[in-house]
């Protein structure tokens, strides 16, 4: 009877403070250490206790609660009294519980639903900064690359320059600037955003305009050395023309590009030999008429072609789209009656160099040997002719370099200038000039004033030469 009190007073107190009486464990100080309950078959409560004895005098307070409780017991009966209360305080606490819940999920909601916002928000700022930097580097990376073909344009004037022994200082200041710049570009493209690109902008601006303002104080020289090739590229069939424009401004370095000899109409352009190399083309340009050849030639602006099956000379302008002018080239032979060693219908070539247009070709009148003209570049008139005693079909290619027309002695291994004529002086010679035909067949050699270099096409590559001429440098005494 005695436990059964100690256990009703636990079962009273657990109810009352809320807490589940089958899983409440007594604080061990206060001597309560394990109870449990059951129903009897009757519906009765049996409960069983665990208590120290020291606990259970009389003027301990948990027995004095306990004893209040047995004689509430006897007076109404312990069972009946609880059975009313315990669902009520259980159902009280479930309540309370599933409410806590409740709100404890819609918060939880709320704020998985504001991570998932804001996770969304940063990755799209992460997205952002990746492009960003991205577009940073490749900008960064294209104004470097831009600096780096402006120094390989200007490389091929420093052979010139080497002739002129009475400016050898100022020369070897340019070699030092250039090994400088070049040096430091190389070192941008591994490591991009090292140096400050204004300053090496404007360094390479001031070498290109001092090497620019030294060019000019030459005077038409002598062809003396060929070397290289370089390959620019390696595109089309075997037999074709590319060129740029001698007298284009310096920032404009448009590419044509005419593959084939014959049945052809289509100019392709690039903006530059880097697009050109890459092969982003710029423009197309469907011509009125086929060509005949690949002697053609851009100059001030407009291609200057062969018509095909004709002897008949081509102005067309690319910037409107149309033919300017078109002249029969009196008594020139055309449609492989006087071509070069290769064939092709290269009968008549259009060439240009410092002094102007020229029209190499043969006639009957001087038996097949080479014709030297001079042409208006607007109306295609013959201004003057040279009569050479060179045979046409011996030549292998031909370019002019001031007022000067170099002859090849072949198109295949082991070329070399062969011979010369002046149209200053109306003399010639032979010469010895050898050069690289690294791929075996050249159809296309000439001469770009401006780049002071030759332009070939061999064998489906694209390639040019360096020339190295002998020049007299004008001095401010010179008239």
């Amino acid at each position: 009877m005695q436990a059964t009190s100690n256990l009703l007073n636990l079962l009273l107190l657990s109810l009352f403070a809320g807490l589940d009486p089958s899983k409440t464990q007594i604080s061990p100080k206060e001597g309560w250490q394990v109870y449990s309950s059951a129903q009897d078959p009757d519906g009765r409560c049996i409960c069983t206790v665990v208590a120290p004895e020291q606990n259970l005098c009389s003027r301990d307070a948990k027995s004095r609660q306990l004893r209040q409780l047995l004689e509430k017991n006897k007076q109404i009966g312990w069972t009946q009294w609880l059975t009313p209360v315990i669902p009520a305080l259980w159902e009280v606490k479930v309540q309370n519980m599933s409410q806590s819940i409740e709100v404890l999920n819609l918060r939880t909601q709320r704020d998985f639903q504001y991570v998932l916002k804001m996770e969304t928000q940063m990755k799209g700022l992460k997205a952002k900064f990746r492009q960003i930097e991205d577009d940073r580097k490749t900008l960064m990376t294209k104004h470097f690359q831009e600096l780096k073909e402006k120094m390989d344009e200007l490389l091929p004037l420093i052979p010139v320059l080497e002739q002129y022994k009475t400016d050898a200082k100022l020369i070897t200041q340019f070699k030092e600037e250039i090994r400088n710049l070049s040096a430091v570009l190389t070192g941008i493209q591994e490591e991009i955003g090292a140096y400050d690109y204004e300053e090496l902008h404007q360094r390479v601006l001031s070498l290109e305009t001092r090497l620019r303002d030294c060019m000019k104080k030459l005077t038409c020289g002598k062809l003396m050395k060929i070397t290289g090739p370089v390959t620019v590229k390696t595109s089309g069939t075997r037999f074709g023309a590319w060129m740029t424009d001698p007298l284009a401004s310096e920032k404009n370095n448009r590419v044509w590009y005419m593959d084939s000899y014959t049945n052809n109409k289509i100019v392709r352009e690039y903006k530059s030999i880097a697009d050109f190399v890459s092969g982003a083309e710029s423009r197309t340009y469907n011509l009125p008429f086929k060509w005949a050849g690949t002697n053609h030639v851009v100059y001030n602006g407009s291609l200057y072609f062969n018509k095909y099956q004709s002897n008949i000379i081509i102005k067309y302008s690319f910037d409107m789209g149309r033919v300017l002018a078109q002249r029969s080239l009196e008594y020139a032979g055309f449609h492989n009656v006087y071509p070069y060693t290769w064939g092709g219908f290269s009968d008549i070539d259009l060439m240009a160099d410092e002094i102007g247009l020229w029209a190499v070709y043969a006639t009957n009148q001087n038996a097949g040997n080479i014709v030297i003209s001079q042409l208006n570049q607007d109306t295609l008139e013959v201004m003057k002719s040279w009569s050479t005693g060179y045979p046409k079909r011996s030549a292998g290619e031909s370019f002019m370099i001031c007022g000067t027309l170099y002859v090849t002695n072949s198109h295949l291994t082991g070329a070399k200038v062969y011979y010369s004529y002046s149209t200053k002086t109306s003399t010639y010679e032979y010469t010895d000039i050898p050069f690289h035909n690294q791929y075996f067949h050249i159809s296309m050699l000439d001469y770009n004033a401006r780049d002071r270099a030759l332009y070939a096409w061999n064998n489906g590559h694209q390639v040019l030469f360096n020339v190295t001429l002998f020049h007299i440098i004008k001095t401010e005494d010179d008239t």
